[in-house]
């Protein structure tokens, strides 16, 4: 396996991470859905193992997702990957509030670029 081949891995295992986590799977939860071992999932997210097409599409079944989540990024060779978009622990993190909190993570989101614009204004006007 190649380099690419093994980012490509990692990159599709992580966002089956994310969408597990999502959807308040453990790994053995989703793994007797799925009717696979525990040990196999642990590996898909790891981006050791890759599944047929009949298991990605199993995949995105049960954690009703879209292919384009796993994919899109990948065919697409100029749009950045989710890693380098956000930081995989935050989005798990973010993930796992309820509605409100997110909510109060986006405002104050929203107030830190406004606080970073102003001051990067601040500074070219220095």
């Amino acid at each position: 396996m190649n380099e690419l081949e093994r980012n490509l891995r990692k990159n599709i295992g992580k966002k089956i991470k994310l969408a597990r986590t999502q959807a308040n799977y453990t790994q053995e939860q989703l793994a007797e859905k799925l009717c696979l071992s525990t040990r196999y999932i642990s590996q898909l997210e790891r981006g050791i193992a890759f599944g047929s097409a009949t298991t990605i599409t199993s995949i995105c079944k049960a954690l009703n997702i879209n292919s384009n989540f796993l994919f899109d990024d990948l065919i697409q060779s100029d749009s950045p990957t989710i890693n380098e978009l956000v930081s995989p622990s935050f989005l798990e993190n973010y993930l796992k509030l309820d509605n409100y909190n997110k909510l109060i993570v986006n405002m104050i989101t929203s107030e830190l670029v406004k606080f970073q614009k102003a001051s990067d204004n601040a500074k070219k006007k220095a």
